[in-house]
């Protein structure tokens, strides 16, 4: 086991891992940008750093700063978090070849599965299914071709990344140019390369993820699912588990997909299988997440199982610390709470002037932020992860409204209101919602207006 990590982030993750660093002997080292200087993540740690000025990329997407921080703390292992550098595989590989230990997969299974048109190609020689689709599109006709093969809908995709950048929904012929056109502009403004392809899109579809987890002794394992539905224009809102929807049978052979998948690419470490799951049951691999979850506190509510010390266990070279599926106890919820205007959903950073979170038994808050604090303009909007658990959805969801109501979060506006909204939607409690969820719901506030 190594001594010192640094934790290559910043928020309520860099806290998080700083915790489990405590909890297992290890010392922490905090890096910052002159934003974060009054953070609680440069508080807590054992050693902090300043690594550049408030933009990303000159200091937290800053390599050779990083690596500078780890090299004069005496660091021995860095951990990304996620976001920022977590999926890259070259700053995998350059910690490595400094002598730095990569809290991660292995940088061959991250470029892999971070080519969506080779991670594809490899799900499907797994086993795992996959909507039709195409390989890279580079001109006109090999569009127009791949459409008419496939069939409309499609939505097309960015194959260097995700969140939604890029991605393009398609219902007709007529429009299918321009969209692959504008999509490769954003694609290459969001990851540097426009190359996009195309899948048949599935209407109404759940979005079911699934955790995946394993060792370098040929230990591989699943941790069950996450719901993750609940999202705004592709970006995550709420997340639960288990999944109100899934049968047993549906679940076996996700779970079974994916365990086969990660071990047919030799990957180690904790990750994630993201799925559609379409109107008949019937599920599709969509990408893989190699890194660390926002939403992976809900796993850990429902397994009891610490997965930020597990990836740090995995990274030493030791062995799962079970050997065995942990079946869900009960059921978690996920409420991310954002610095953002409810209504516009305008992002709207400031100062804290009061705060109040949460608590209760079966109450988790995973947050960096205090009374007094000053939201940054700089970064994510996340303020705090709220995480419920109790023994069945039903009492989640009431706990999960009583945790909004008791919220107090003043000098800022926040997401809070929509997410009371969510919480006591008829169609969310009864468990009827797909990925379009979100959008309905606007849409019904708008022309109430």
């Amino acid at each position: 086991m190594f001594k010192k990590v640094l934790i290559a982030n910043r928020g309520e993750i860099a806290l998080r891992v700083i915790r489990a660093c405590r909890e297992m002997g290890l010392q922490s080292v905090a890096v910052y940008s002159t934003a974060d200087a009054d953070a609680l993540h440069v508080k807590f740690a054992d050693q902090a750093v300043c690594i550049g000025p408030p933009p990303s990329r000159q200091s937290y997407l800053n390599v050779p700063m990083i690596i500078s921080a780890a090299e004069v703390t005496g660091a021995d292992a860095i951990h990304p978090g996620y976001g920022f550098l977590s999926e890259n595989a070259d700053f995998a590989e350059v910690c490595r070849k400094c002598g730095l230990t990569w809290i991660g997969p292995p940088p061959d299974a991250m470029r892999l599965m971070g080519d969506k048109i080779r991670a594809r190609a490899a799900m499907t020689a797994a086993g795992v299914p996959t909507l039709p689709g195409s390989s890279g599109l580079h001109d006109e006709v090999q569009v127009l071709e791949a459409a008419e093969r496939i069939g409309f809908p499609v939505i097309l995709k960015a194959t260097a990344g995700g969140g939604g950048r890029g991605m393009k929904i398609v219902w007709e012929k007529a429009k299918l140019i321009d969209a692959w056109s504008t999509g490769r502009t954003e694609a290459q403004a969001a990851f540097g390369n426009p190359e996009m392809y195309m899948e048949r899109y599935c209407e109404k579809p759940r979005h079911i993820e699934i955790q995946v987890v394993a060792d370098k002794h040929g230990h591989y394992m699943h941790l069950g699912e996450r719901e993750c539905s609940i999202q705004r224009r592709h970006q995550k809102v709420l997340e639960e588990s288990p999944s109100a929807v899934l049968d047993q049978p549906t679940r076996d052979k996700l779970t079974q997909a994916s365990v086969r998948a990660i071990e047919s690419i030799g990957y180690t470490n904790v990750g994630t299988m993201e799925y559609l799951l379409d109107t008949d049951g019937q599920f599709y691999f969509m990408e893989m997440n190699t890194r660390l979850q926002v939403e992976h506190p809900v796993t850990e509510l429902v397994t009891g199982i610490d997965l930020v010390r597990e990836q740090i266990r995995i990274a030493a070279g030791e062995p799962l610390s079970f050997t065995e599926p942990r079946p869900a106890r009960g059921h978690a919820i996920e409420l991310r709470v954002n610095a953002e205007d409810p209504v516009t959903f305008a992002p709207w950073p400031g100062k804290i002037t009061a705060l109040h979170m949460p608590g209760g038994l079966g109450v988790r808050v995973d947050t960096h932020v205090y009374a007094g604090y000053v939201v940054p303009s700089n970064y994510d909007s996340l303020l705090a992860k709220v995480i419920i658990h109790d023994v069945d959805r039903p009492a989640a969801l009431r706990r999960a409204r009583r945790c909004v109501d008791e919220m107090v979060i003043e000098g800022i506006r926040t997401n809070i209101p929509f997410l009371r909204r969510i919480i006591n939607n008829p169609d969310f409690i009864r468990g009827v919602f797909d990925t379009g969820f979100v959008a309905r719901l606007l849409a019904e506030r708008a022309s109430a207006a």
